[in-house]
C-alpha cells in the first residue's frame, strides 16, 4: 500500500494485514474495512466518510475503485463497508460495484444495473466497471496531486488519458466480459497473469476452513493494496518518464527536416521509450510524410542504432525495412556490402541496425530511404 503527500507517492509503508487502524467488525451482512492510512493531503480531521461495495467474492474493479477513491480529499479518511443490504448501503456517503445505481452527483458507481453503458469518453468506447467510473470521476484530481499541478493543466489531462489506456481500460473490459480481439476463435494461450486474475485468487480458497466475513475481508485488504500499488506504480511511471518522453520526441518531430530534406528520419537526442509517443504525434501533428526511420546511440555501447518505424504500435511490420541485403551481415561483411564504413549489423528482419558512429547511422538511414 502507498500514501500519497502534496509532494508526491511516497513508498510502500505498511504490510497487511497487521495494520488496520481498528479491529474488523461484522454483523450478520455488513463488514466494516478499516482501511490502512494512505491518504491524501486533506486535513486528518476532515469528517469520516463511509464508502460501501458488495461482501462475498471480490474482483480488481471495486478493489481498485476504493483504493482511488480514499486518495481523494472528499473521501480520504473513508472506512470501507462491505454489504449488499440496501438499507445499509443507502446510507452510506458513496457506493461502488452494488446498489444498481450510477449516479456520480450522489457518489454512486454501480455498472450492473440494466441500461448502463457509460463509456470513458475521449475516444475510448469500452463499458465501464466501477474502477473506470471512479477513475472518470476522480482521476484528474488524483494525477493533479502527483505533478503538483492543477486539475486543468495540459499535462494533467495527457496523464488522464494515457492512464486509463494503459492501465484502467482493461481492468473495464475484463470485468465486463470484453474481448481483447474480435474474433469468436479461441485464444492460442490462456493468460492467468493480469492484474484481475492475480486480485481473483486473493479470494479465499474454497479449501480454507476459515471462511467467515473477517477473513474474507482480511482478503479484500490484499486486494485493494495489489490493485492500488499497480495503479500507483503506472502514475508514477507516466508522470515520471512517460510525460517527458513525449516532449523529447515532439521536438525531435519538429527538428527532422534539420536531420534530412526527406523529413523521414528522426534523431533522438536521447533515448526514451519513443514509439507510441510518435504515432500519436504523427496523428495529432499530421506529420506528412510519415517517418520511417528513428536514429539514437545506445549508451552501453557507444553506438547508433537506426530503427525502422513499425507499421503500427503493436505490429512487427516495418513501414520500411533496412534493405534485404543488409539483412543478417555483421561488421566488415556488412560495410563491404554497404558501401558505409563502421557498420556493425542489420537485423534478419530488418527492423534495425547499427553503425559505430552517428554519420554512419545516418548515411544507412538515407541509403535505406533511397533502396
Amino acid at each position: 500500500m502507498w500514501a500519497i503527500t502534496r509532494g508526491g507517492f511516497n513508498q510502500k509503508i505498511f504490510n497487511l494485514p497487521k495494520t488496520l487502524s481498528r479491529p474488523l467488525m461484522a454483523t450478520s451482512n455488513v463488514i466494516r474495512v478499516s482501511s490502512p492510512s494512505y491518504s491524501t493531503s486533506s486535513p486528518n480531521h476532515a469528517p469520516f466518510k463511509r464508502v460501501g461495495t458488495h461482501n462475498g467474492s471480490f474482483h480488481c474493479d471495486e478493489a481498485l475503485g476504493c483504493f482511488m477513491i480514499r486518495l481523494t480529499d472528499k473521501f480520504s479518511n473513508s472506512e470501507i463497508i462491505r454489504t449488499r443490504d440496501p438499507k445499509v448501503l443507502e446510507g452510506l456517503d458513496a457506493v461502488l460495484d452494488v446498489g444498481g445505481v450510477y449516479d456520480p452527483n450522489h457518489d454512486r458507481y454501480d455498472h450492473h444495473q440494466k441500461g448502463f453503458e457509460e463509456v470513458f469518453g475521449h475516444g475510448f468506447n469500452t463499458k465501464l466497471s466501477s474502477a473506470g467510473l471512479v477513475y472518470k470521476h476522480f482521476g484528474k484530481e488524483i494525477i493533479a496531486k502527483e505533478l503538483q499541478l492543477g486539475e486543468d493543466h495540459p499535462d494533467v489531462h495527457r496523464l488522464f488519458l494515457a492512464i486509463y489506456k494503459s492501465f484502467v481500460e482493461a481492468i473495464d473490459a475484463i470485468d465486463n466480459g470484453i474481448n481483447q480481439f474480435d474474433t469468436d476463435k479461441p485464444p492460442k494461450y490462456v493468460n492467468n497473469t493480469h492484474l484481475s486474475s492475480r486480485v481473483g485468487r486473493l479470494n479465499l480458497d474454497w479449501t480454507d476452513p476459515d471462511q467467515s466475513p473477517e477473513k474474507e475481508n482480511e482478503a479484500f485488504q490484499r486486494a485493494m493494496a495489489l490493485a492500488g500499488s499497480e495503479f500507483l506504480e503506472s502514475v508514477q511511471f507516466h508522470a515520471r518518464s512517460w510525460l517527458p518522453a513525449r516532449s523529447i520526441v515532439m521536438e525531435c518531430i519538429a527538428e527532422r527536416f534539420d536531420i534530412d530534406p526527406s523529413g523521414e528520419i528522426m534523431v533522438l537526442k536521447r533515448f526514451c521509450p519513443w514509439k507510441l509517443h510518435l504515432f500519436e504525434l504523427e496523428a495529432e501533428l499530421k506529420v506528412e510524410p510519415l517517418i520511417k526511420y528513428v536514429l539514437y546511440e545506445d549508451e552501453r555501447g557507444k553506438q547508433w542504432r537506426v530503427q525502422a518505424v513499425s507499421v503500427s504500435p503493436d505490429s512487427f511490420e516495418s513501414r520500411k525495412p533496412l534493405p534485404a541485403q543488409w539483412r543478417g551481415l555483421r561488421d566488415d561483411e556488412l560495410s563491404k556490402e554497404t558501401r558505409i564504413s563502421g557498420c556493425v549489423f542489420v537485423h534478419m528482419s530488418g527492423f534495425i541496425g547499427g553503425n559505430q558512429t552517428y554519420e554512419g547511422a545516418l548515411v544507412m538511414a538515407r541509403t535505406s530511404l533511397k533502396m
